[in-house]
């Protein structure tokens, strides 16, 4: 039964600064008929996304977790008064490329929900909203782990001030060459071009003081970022 027939209705905003990426999404699960999800908002950045669930007060959002603005934990900072309304809470669930754990437990611990993958099928992505909509907490499997072992410690994670000279942009990018993607690997997963991904690595390597991939590789590898 799909979720429509089942009479189930979800209103969802959708946030990621990818349109392509919007779109596809859009088209996949927002076939109100079919699967009972309503897209109701998108935005590309941090500010727009907080004027349009502002405006649209939807029960869901899917929030990625790298944004123009300040990322996903800064539209949940500025929606935390939407997502303690005791009569119509606005709920999020993270959709992001990232499966590290600190972008987990970022978002997490800023009031989301969820938090998936964009490997995730149309089909479960529209279950994990329903789910998200009536409460449930909802990860992709392997991430479940990361926010067990951050909430079972009460030992604040050491500060990395050489890591914290990257953006968000920045560190996906260190992952994915850490973990052997070929440059055009990871434009095609990041929808960014070629050169712009060689624009990143470039700045990695100069901000970390390393002088090739072999040696970032290391780098990451020590740190547990792979």
């Amino acid at each position: 039964m799909t979720a429509a027939g089942s009479g189930r209705h979800v209103r969802v905003v959708l946030v990621d600064d990818h349109r392509m990426f919007r779109t596809g999404v859009q088209a996949e699960i927002g076939e109100t008929d079919r699967t009972g999800v309503e897209v109701v908002g998108e935005a590309p950045d941090v500010d727009q996304a907080v004027s349009v669930i502002t405006s649209t007060r939807p029960e869901v959002v899917l929030l990625d977790v790298h944004l123009p603005g300040g990322g996903g934990v800064e539209v949940l900072r500025r929606c935390s008064a939407l997502m303690a309304d005791a009569e119509q809470p606005v709920r999020f669930l993270a959709l992001s490329v990232s499966d590290a754990a600190e972008d987990v437990i970022g978002v997490i611990r800023g009031g989301a929900r969820g938090y998936v993958t964009k490997t995730i099928t149309g089909s479960d992505l529209v279950n994990s909203i329903f789910r998200v909509q009536e409460g449930d907490a909802v990860f992709s499997p392997r991430l479940a782990g990361f926010v067990l072992d951050a909430f079972a410690s009460t030992d604040a994670p050491p500060v990395d001030e050489d890591l914290d000279r990257l953006t968000q942009r920045e560190r996906e990018v260190l992952r994915l060459i850490a973990r052997g993607y070929a440059y055009k690997e990871i434009a095609k997963q990041l929808y960014i071009s070629v050169k712009t991904v060689e624009s990143h690595v470039s700045a990695v390597l100069r901000k970390l003081q390393l002088s090739n991939r072999h040696e970032l590789t290391r780098w990451a590898t020590a740190r547990r970022l792979v």
